[in-house]
């Protein structure tokens, strides 16, 4: 198993304990950019698809909702 499925395998699983930095890698991987929005909120852009979600502060801990809503999206783009 690469680097890059058991990061997926890992986001899928829904972790308590998954960070910012894993998710930018994640989708960067899947061929997303970042981008600074407003404030807090970043966007990841791909070709015809935006993902817009705030940045989690002061941690760097991912609440559950925002992963949920992550992986409906990708499923919706039929990336996952």
């Amino acid at each position: 198993m690469t680097k890059a499925e058991k990061l997926l395998t890992r986001f899928l699983s829904r972790p308590s304990d998954f960070s910012y930095s894993e998710l930018k890698t994640l989708l960067v991987m899947l061929g997303y950019t970042e981008e600074q929005c407003s404030g807090s909120r970043v966007c990841f852009k791909t070709e015809g698809h935006k993902i817009k979600l705030h940045k989690p502060h002061p941690g760097n801990l991912l609440k559950k909702y925002q992963l949920n809503f992550i992986i409906e999206k990708l499923k919706e783009e039929k990336i996952l």
